[in-house]
């Protein structure tokens, strides 16, 4: 099985997915409770804007602070990792790739021949399945894509192997 999966055709930049170095993303999501809990989307640019902010104001509150050193860093939940089931979505990378103004449907690839189409828009909110119980999915994988509603859950797009934008 590859692990490689290639995002190509109508976008700006190409990119190439390794979905074995996304346990250690911010962006991670773990979906044992994403389909039964609620979720506010945010738009980056104001999280950011507000986090931004608050350093600022903290700033100038309290004075300025020196970066962490390695000692003090973010510490990840190994125990998390290594029995978690995570998925991050897809729009991170369709955003990162820029596809062009002509470009209306995303297709997924499979190693079986198949080929699922979505809008751009229905396949930004996709979700990709990399991690299930801290094992990554070697028999069908690398990823599984499933729907932001949770309705394949138990029967995703599996065998993953090209992403073409068109």
């Amino acid at each position: 099985m590859e692990t490689i999966i290639a995002l190509k055709g109508a976008v700006k930049y190409p990119l190439t997915l390794d979905p074995t170095v996304w346990i250690f993303d911010d962006r991670k999501v773990d979906l044992k409770t994403y389909f039964t809990e609620h979720h506010e989307e945010e738009d980056e640019d104001i999280k950011y804007m507000r986090a931004v902010g608050n350093h600022w104001s903290r700033e100038i509150m309290e004075g300025a602070t020196f970066p962490p050193t390695l000692k003090s860093e973010r510490k990840f939940d190994r125990k998390g990792m290594q029995t978690g089931t995570f998925g991050i979505h897809f729009k991170h990378f369709l955003k990162n790739a820029e596809p062009l103004d002509t470009a209306t449907t995303v297709v997924f690839e499979t190693t079986t021949g198949q080929e699922h189409a979505f809008s751009l828009a229905d396949a930004a909110s996709l979700l990709f399945k990399y991690s299930h119980e801290g094992k990554p999915l070697v028999e069908d994988g690398p990823v599984h894509i499933l729907f932001a509603d949770g309705s394949n859950v138990e029967t995703p797009i599996t065998n993953v192997c090209a992403i073409r934008v068109q």
